[in-house]
């Protein structure tokens, strides 16, 4: 593989009788939205040649699965491309592992661990919220799930140091709800502790212990000072910024979130458990979870191609969430690495990609260029990503979206909406209305004349004629690449294009 890459390496070039114009890595990391209905060769013929020429050029990557045989599919790419070795698949029944709460815990202690969990957690979560522009109370949701997560991480961490999904969930469950102080006081000494209680009297010994070396550090004059018990919680917690944060935790679940009615907590509670308990069964505790990581996203950057083999069509729910949550960390790790060390492009591959969207992806996609990411989403229809990014607003949550993919490739479609969007993207240019007049009278006479109009370029209904592959097409697929910014040889920023169906390099 290439020790260095160069943006302005063609991956295609495209010939024509106006000459010859090329599509470039720099093209590629610009992002890429490939549209085509059922049975338009999108797959087979415009997304099978760009997955051939990432691989053949040295491309890192990660594969999202909605479909059972997307595994199959790049293994034979692989071997095309003789990348086989590059090959890493996480599945159940494998031996690939990643545990995301060690990851990202990574060498930092709990100095950002909170803060990065939460954002995994509550990306995953959101993303799988069926959108309501109707309800006031978006807001108080949000806050009151995060102030939930941070405090559980938080206790998990104080208490013991690490944190575990069984730990997580446990807490949750067992944290104490209206009017049972008395009643769990009672019970204590009939029954073990419930794990919320073992957790917040393993995170009080933590700071007991700091408090207790500090003050063995302490003279006698010194300590004389602190006989004011006020004086000496004030200095603790001034000093010990674990002191402070266990009160917090303590005045949020026995001041706020016990006294929160009973279908409010249970609605805050589901939203979270409800992932949780999904991440506690097998084989996604293992994979996830419990085990030491085998692979890690900056595997990608060393040219691996990472393939999540947990199709949706067969995991369901649980396979999209753990695919949105490797893809968030992913974005994340390739955002942040330097190019300038390690400058190889990799890509983000997702078919059907309607069904792994998240309300950072606009935001990431916006800086992906500067990190080479080459994103790739292939779905059907726009109408896939509204019914994703629901609500009021998710018209131009989309066209945000959109708007950060800069090679766009049209494949036949009989959606109104996609087409008159690749129209309205490709746009208008004047052409000439030659118009004539033959005057009959006492005179004949004839006149012509010429005026020129503004036309779609290219028409709605002409993408629902485009070749869609099979024997009867000889195995090609036709589509219009639309490209932001350069143009191609014909001096426009769109071209009709063949792609076969059995290309190979």
């Amino acid at each position: 593989m290439p020790a260095e890459f160069n943006l302005d390496q063609a991956l295609l070039e495209i010939t024509d009788k106006e000459g010859t114009s090329t599509w470039t890595i720099r093209d590629a990391v610009e992002g890429v939205q490939i549209f085509g209905g059922i049975g338009s060769g999108k797959t087979s013929g415009s997304g099978r040649m760009l997955a051939l020429k990432f691989l053949s050029h040295g491309f890192g990557g990660l594969v999202l699965t909605a479909k059972p045989d997307e595994k199959e599919m790049w293994q034979e790419y692989c071997r095309l491309a003789r990348r086989e070795n590059d090959l890493v698949i996480i599945e159940p029944g494998g031996n690939q592992y990643f545990n995301f709460l060690d990851y990202e815990l990574g060498d930092n202690g709990n100095k950002s661990f909170t803060e990065n969990i939460v954002q995994v957690l509550k990306t995953v979560i959101r993303a799988g919220e069926e959108k309501s522009s109707g309800r006031s109370d978006d807001q108080f949701w949000e806050t009151a799930l995060d102030m939930l997560i941070f405090n559980v991480i938080d206790l998990c961490m104080l208490a013991y140091g690490r944190v575990s999904i069984q730990a997580m969930y446990d807490i949750v469950l067992s944290a104490p709800k209206q009017d049972t102080t008395q009643l769990q006081a009672s019970q204590q000494s009939q029954s073990p502790a419930k794990p919320f209680d073992r957790a917040m009297a393993a995170a009080q010994g933590v700071v007991d212990k700091q408090i207790m070396d500090w003050i063995a550090t302490l003279t006698n004059e010194e300590r004389k000072k602190y006989n004011d018990a006020e004086l000496f919680e004030k200095h603790a917690l001034e000093r010990f910024s674990d002191a402070r944060l266990l009160r917090f935790i303590d005045q949020f679940f026995l001041e706020n979130y016990k006294n929160l009615s009973d279908k409010t907590r249970s609605i805050i509670e589901f939203t979270f458990l409800g992932f949780l308990f999904r991440l506690l069964k097998e084989p996604f505790n293992s994979i996830f979870c419990s085990k030491p990581s085998t692979v890690t996203p900056e595997d990608s950057l060393k040219g691996k191609i990472i393939i999540l083999n947990f199709p949706v069509k067969r995991y369901h729910k649980v396979g999209r969430d753990i695919q949105i949550m490797f893809k968030y960390i992913w974005q994340r790790t390739m955002e942040n690495r330097d190019v300038h060390i390690n400058g190889r492009p990799v890509f983000l591959w997702a078919d059907e990609a309607q069904n792994f969207l998240h309300e950072h992806d606009a935001e990431y996609q916006a800086t992906a260029r500067s990190s080479r990411i080459s994103t790739v989403y292939i779905s059907q229809n726009l109408p896939n990503y509204h019914a994703c990014m629901g609500g009021d607003k998710s018209e131009y949550r989309v066209k945000s979206f959109l708007g950060t993919l800069g090679t766009k490739i049209f494949h036949a479609n009989a959606d109104i909406e996609t087409n008159m969007y690749a129209s309205s993207l490709i746009g208008e240019a004047y052409s000439e209305d030659h118009s004539r007049q033959i005057q009959v009278g006492h005179d004949v006479g004839i006149s012509k004349g010429v005026s020129y109009k503004l036309e779609k370029m290219v028409r709605p209904e002409e993408f629902v004629r485009l070749k869609t592959g099979g024997a009867r097409n000889n195995k090609v697929v036709t589509g219009i690449m639309h490209i932001q910014g350069n143009s191609f040889a014909n001096k426009f920023n769109h071209k009709e294009m063949r792609f076969r169906q059995d290309y190979s390099l």
